[in-house]
């Protein structure tokens, strides 16, 4: 039996940057891959999701700046995606290739607390790190098996990882669920010229984001030609569609009212689940439910040495939370002091204009009795904003009773990165006297964050 002193389920952003950290670290790691080294988000999430962002926010900076639409050759935009997933992912294999690291194509599952098997062999490890990610959840209308079960020829719904790979733009996209997934994709889809409808069941999109922003941002999609139905619920999707044609029909209720919609292609975007099934967490005596596996705030499952980080425990299904969780695993493994700010989680949805956020909302603030000022800043004021023709955005900021920033949330052009800089200042502890003494560079966008604390 072999033996290594880290052994890693996944080659994720959270296995394969953990693998990496820990092998500059002197541990000789074993990482298991059964699919493509760098997980659902290089090849079907973050990365091929954001190629087309930007192609379909250059088409819009065309239309709006010079009054033109450039033609759209979507074969080309494909082969751009395949070809930066083929760049990445060859890094990443380089990446598993150093010295303390030995990649193994292969599906892992425990046999016991602290060996796994995978291609017929078993190998003991120290310790543990599960990094199997997260598959698209299916709505309550629909099991797996009837999705899986579709017939080749009318396969008219869709998860995000059919859609990016689609020969064709859809004529009509309905988009069911309007989270970071579907608001994304409409944004994408409309931009590239489909009719597009998103129906969601909340009274809003993007929960994680302020419901100011979230409000704003869907006002920006409506204006494009995105169509919302929102406290709505599907019940049912035909397809094909009863009048024979090779189309689909989506059955919802709003308020109490039976309403459908005609479209060409469905995408399912209502969540992700945890991969927790079919790696014997059962045989490990590992505790876990349908939202994930149990961690401590060493990402540490009830089985000493066994950790669980990223999608797969659930806690905050994002890719960069997936690769600082595995490097606090890492730490506690080495008993090495980390200043890593797990509650302090960045977050960015790339639509046109994009959207960010970080720490509470206003709404949560009222909710948990949290007294709180709000300050403002918007992009029509902001000299760069203007000579980039990007004055539509803003950020909320909301400042403690003791000047900390409980939150920060923002949409318009480069939003993220404006979003990153609070971030860092919130995981520093900085208060809003000290913030306000931070020098900005003029003109930059930065500009407008100065702006709402002054």
């Amino acid at each position: 039996m072999k033996k290594t002193n880290l052994l890693i389920i996944g080659s994720g952003p959270g296995g394969y940057r953990t693998a990496s950290y820990a092998a500059q670290n002197g541990l000789e790691v074993t990482i298991i891959e059964k699919a493509q080294p760098g997980g659902t988000c290089l090849n079907a999430g973050c990365i091929p999701t954001k190629c087309l962002a930007h192609d379909a926010e250059m088409l819009l900076i065309a239309a709006s700046h010079y009054n033109t639409t450039p033609p759209l050759d979507f074969t080309k935009v494909m082969e751009r995606k395949e070809g930066v997933i083929s760049q990445l992912r060859d890094g990443v294999s380089s990446l598993l290739n150093q010295p303390g690291i030995n990649l193994i194509k292969g599906e892992a599952r425990f046999v016991s607390d602290h060996i796994v098997e995978v291609n017929g062999e078993q190998i003991e490890a120290e310790n543990i790190i599960i990094a199997t990610g997260s598959r698209s959840k299916m709505p309550p209308f629909m099991s797996e098996e009837d999705f899986m079960n579709q017939s080749e020829t009318t396969k008219n719904i869709v998860t995000s990882t059919e859609l990016l790979s689609i020969p064709s733009i859809p004529q009509r996209l309905t988009i069911i669920g309007a989270g970071v997934i579907g608001m994304e994709f409409a944004s994408a889809f409309s931009a590239f010229g489909s009719e597009v409808t998103v129906i969601e069941f909340m009274k809003k999109c993007l929960p994680p984001i302020d419901s100011d922003i979230a409000k704003r941002l869907r006002k920006t999609l409506e204006k494009r030609g995105v169509t919302f139905y929102m406290q709505s619920a599907v019940n049912q999707i035909i397809s094909p569609s009863e009048n024979g044609e090779n189309c689909t029909t989506v059955l919802f209720e709003k308020k109490g009212k039976e309403e459908k919609v005609e479209t060409d292609l469905v995408l399912i975007a209502t969540g992700r689940q945890a991969n927790v099934e079919n790696i014997g967490l059962e045989s490990a005596g590992i505790a876990f439910s349908q939202k994930g596996i149990m961690v401590n705030e060493n990402m540490e499952t009830n089985v000493k040495g066994v950790y669980a980080i990223g999608d797969v425990n659930g806690r905050q299904m994002l890719a960069h939370a997936a690769t600082f969780q595995g490097f606090r695993a890492v730490n506690h493994i080495l008993d090495k002091k980390d200043y890593i700010r797990l509650d302090i989680m960045p977050s960015a949805i790339f639509t046109y204009p994009e959207a960010a956020c970080v720490g509470k909302t206003e709404d949560q603030c009222k909710t948990q009795n949290i007294k709180f000022t709000t300050r403002k800043g918007f992009y029509r004021a902001n000299g760069k904003a203007l000579s980039m023709e990007e004055t539509e955005g803003m950020i909320k900021i909301l400042v403690g009773e003791d000047g900390s920033i409980l939150g920060a949330h923002a949409y318009g052009a480069h939003s993220a990165d404006l979003i990153q800089e609070v971030s860092a200042l919130m995981s520093r502890d900085a208060k809003l006297d000290e913030i306000r003494d931070i020098i900005h560079i003029h003109p930059t966008l930065s500009e407008i964050l100065q702006d709402a604390l002054i």
